[in-house]
């Protein structure tokens, strides 16, 4: 099983594009099954939406994603970071400011998926794609970091780790990319993962 994730709508959006590209995925690639989860776009409680399906079932992968407006490219994500530095509220109310996501965690988490690989599979479909060395500080990172630590220490060889898109086509910052793209991007990327995982 493939585990994939996007975020509910936040900041007066009327939909997240990384859920809905999510929901766009067929229920297997490559012959393995395709779970698909919407998170809250919450602090601590998205990454504890992952991690109760986790103590259930580990499974091969896990693709977070996200949206990064403002971005003109699909972009894995290298590393995540123990900050938590909110520019805007989560759909809760918090807004946290310079404050580390877990206190004994280490500075930075590297994204254990084939992130290079993916890129070049990306590219090599016509889509625009390039390796994002900051998930910023909001909610996709806090969860990105908060997953990763977990994954590590339960099942250190799945591949785990976050895959930001910019605004589709139509939406304020769009840029040329639709839904159907991002599903695409994240198909490929599946491909890569399962294929570090399973051999």
């Amino acid at each position: 099983m493939i585990l994939f994730t996007g975020f509910e709508p936040f900041d007066n959006g009327k939909s997240n594009p990384s859920f809905e590209a999510v929901k766009l995925l067929p229920d297997r690639i490559n012959g393995v099954q395709v779970e698909k989860l919407e998170l809250p776009v919450v602090f601590g409680e998205a990454s504890e939406t992952i991690i109760k399906r986790l103590e259930v079932e580990i499974p091969d992968a896990i693709i977070m994603t996200g949206l990064a407006a403002g971005r003109e490219a699909i972009t894995p994500e290298v590393v995540a970071i123990n900050l938590a530095d909110a520019r805007i509220p989560d759909n809760a109310g918090n807004e946290p400011k310079w404050a580390r996501i877990i206190q004994d965690g280490p500075d930075g988490l590297f994204s254990t998926l084939p992130v290079k690989q993916m890129v070049s599979d990306m590219e090599a479909a016509g889509l625009k794609a390039s390796l994002s060395y900051s998930a910023g500080t909001y909610v996709c990172n806090d969860t990105f970091y908060r997953v990763c630590n977990y994954i590590r220490a339960k099942a250190p060889k799945v591949p785990c780790g976050f895959i930001h898109v910019p605004a589709p086509k139509g939406m304020d910052k769009g840029t040329e990319f639709t839904l159907e793209d991002f599903a695409k991007a994240f198909e490929i990327c599946a491909s890569a993962a399962l294929k570090k995982a399973l051999g």
